[in-house]
C-alpha cells in the first residue's frame, strides 16, 4: 500500500497554510461532496434549522459565491459545471478570508526572513526538495525587497514539513483520494516547485486570485518549470505588499493572461475539438462547449503538458477524431486529450521555404486542409496525404474580403472563419457574409 504525503507550511505570523485536500469518498454523493467543499472553503455553516420563510438557502448563497469567484454562470445551484470546477485540482486553502487556517490577510513588518525544512518526503532526494523549495521562494525574492534564509534548528519564519494523516488542523490528509496526494512526481502530476510557491504565496499575505493564468489562482495547473516567469497578476499583488525588488534593472515584462474583451485581440489558432471550440493565445485557451453559456480559459500545458507554450495552427480533421497542432516545424496529433504522435512540417508536403504556417482549418466541403502561409494558401488532399497541385494560390482568390494575413481559422456548423487582425470574416462556402469581432465566440459581455 502506498503512503501519500502531504506539503504543509507554517508560518510564524498566522496559524497555517496548508495544502488541504478535498477528497470524495467513494460513498458520497454529488450532494454530500459539494457540501464538504462550500464547508472547507467558503465557509458555509451547518444550517441548524429548516430554511423555511428564507428566500435562499445557506448553500445557495455560498454556491453563488463560489460560482462568482471562480467566473462561472452565477445559478445559486449545483449545475454540472459547477461540480466539474469543483472535482478539479486545487489549493486547500479557503477562497474566502473567513477561516481560521490560512487567512492571508497580513503581511510581514520585515523583509528578511527564515526558513526551516523539518522532513522530507521519500518520493523525492533531499537535494530535489532542497531545490524546489530554494527556487520556491526565489519566484517571490525576484520581485520584492524579500529575502529568505535557511536555519537548520529552532523555530524560523516559516515551517516546512510532510506529513501522513491528520496534520492536527481538523483537515486530515486522506491519502489516494485526496487532491493533493502523492503530488510530488518529477514530470507528470504535481510538482513540488509549483505547489510549495503557491503555498509561499499565501505565508506572505496573498489570497487567491481569479486570474487563471495566475500561480495563486486555487486551482492547480501544471507549467513549464524550466523558464518560470511570475505572472504579472502575481507580481502585482505581492508588489503592491512589499514593493519592487531595488536590485533589480532590466526586469522582464510579466506574462499577462489574455483577455477575452479586449477589442484588439488577434488570436493565435482555432480548432473545433468534438463539438468543442478552442481558442489559443500565447499561453492560453478558451474553451467553449456549445451547451455551456460561459467560455472557460485555461493554460494550454494545464491540458497538453506536451504542447509549446504557445502555438501557430490548428485544426481537427472530425472523420479521423483528430486534431493537428502546429509550432514553426513541429506538429503534435492530439486524439481528444492524448498526444498519439508527431510529424514534420514538411511530412505534408511543403516546399522547402515554409518554415512555419500561419493557420489551417479542415473543409468537410471539399475534403480539404487549406494551409495559410502569409497571403498565400495551401490546398491539401486529405485522402491521399498529398499537396494539390498548382498551389499555393493568394488568399484573396478563394476567400475575398481578406486583406492581411490570416492568423486563425476553422469550420463551425457549415460556415468557415478566417481571423485576421482583430476580425473575423464568416464565409459560406466562398461568400463573405458579415465580419465580426474576434470577442464574438468567447461571449465577452
Amino acid at each position: 500500500m502506498k503512503t501519500f504525503y502531504q506539503l504543509n507550511i507554517l508560518v510564524a505570523m498566522v496559524s497555517g497554510v496548508f495544502l488541504i485536500p478535498i477528497s470524495l469518498s467513494n460513498n458520497m454523493n454529488d450532494e454530500e461532496f459539494a457540501k464538504n467543499y462550500l464547508k472547507k472553503l467558503y465557509n458555509m455553516q451547518e444550517e441548524s434549522k429548516p430554511s423555511f420563510g428564507r428566500s435562499v438557502s445557506e448553500m445557495s448563497l455560498k454556491l453563488s459565491e463560489m460560482q462568482l469567484f471562480c467566473g462561472l454562470k452565477v445559478t445559486g445551484t449545483l449545475d454540472a459545471e459547477t461540480l466539474d470546477m469543483m472535482k478539479q485540482p486545487r489549493c486547500g486553502v479557503p477562497d474566502v478570508a473567513a477561516y481560521s487556517a490560512g487567512s492571508s490577510n497580513n503581511k510581514w513588518q520585515t523583509n528578511k526572513l527564515t526558513y526551516r525544512i523539518e522532513n522530507y518526503t521519500p518520493d523525492m532526494s533531499v537535494a530535489e526538495v532542497d531545490d524546489s523549495i530554494n527556487r520556491a521562494l526565489q519566484v517571490w525574492a525576484k520581485v520584492t525587497p524579500l529575502r529568505f534564509t535557511r536555519i537548520y534548528s529552532g523555530v524560523a519564519d516559516i515551517m516546512i514539513s510532510f506529513t501522513v494523516g491528520d496534520h492536527g488542523d481538523g483537515s486530515p490528509f486522506d491519502g489516494p483520494d485526496g487532491l493533493l496526494a502523492h503530488a510530488f512526481g518529477p514530470a507528470v502530476g504535481y510538482i513540488l516547485f509549483l505547489v510549495a510557491a503557491h503555498e509561499f504565496g499565501h505565508a506572505l499575505g496573498l489570497d487567491h486570485s481569479r486570474d487563471p493564468g495566475a500561480l495563486m489562482n486555487a486551482r492547480y495547473t501544471y507549467r513549464d518549470v524550466g523558464n518560470f516567469l511570475l505572472p504579472g497578476d502575481d507580481v502585482g499583488k505581492i508588489q503592491a505588499l512589499y514593493g519592487p525588488n531595488p536590485d533589480m534593472t532590466n526586469v522582464p515584462t510579466p506574462p499577462a493572461t489574455p483577455n477575452a474583451c479586449d477589442p484588439n485581440l488577434v488570436l493565435d489558432a482555432v480548432t473545433t475539438l468534438r463539438g468543442e471550440i478552442y481558442f489559443f493565445k500565447n499561453e492560453f485557451f478558451w474553451r467553449r462547449h456549445p451547451q455551456i453559456t460561459q467560455t472557460e480559459q485555461y493554460l494550454i500545458k494545464s491540458f497538453w503538458s506536451e504542447l509549446p507554450g504557445k502555438i501557430d495552427a490548428a485544426f481537427e480533421n472530425p472523420s479521423d477524431d483528430l486534431v493537428y497542432i502546429f509550432k514553426d516545424q513541429k506538429v503534435w496529433v492530439l486524439n481528444g486529450y492524448d498526444v498519439v504522435s508527431r510529424k514534420r512540417l514538411s511530412s505534408f508536403g511543403f516546399p522547402a521555404n515554409v518554415k512555419n504556417i500561419d493557420a489551417a482549418f479542415y473543409d468537410e466541403n471539399a475534403d480539404r486542409t487549406f494551409f495559410f502561409v502569409g497571403r498565400q494558401y495551401y490546398s491539401y488532399d486529405t485522402n491521399n496525404k498529398k499537396m494539390d497541385d498548382d498551389y499555393p494560390k493568394l488568399v484573396e482568390e478563394r476567400f475575398p474580403g481578406i486583406t492581411g494575413k490570416v492568423s486563425a481559422a476553422f469550420q463551425y456548423e457549415g460556415f468557415t472563419y478566417l481571423i485576421s487582425g482583430p476580425r473575423i470574416h464568416e464565409f459560406s462556402n466562398t461568400k463573405l457574409l458579415r465580419l465580426l469581432i474576434n470577442t464574438y465566440f468567447l461571449k465577452c459581455y
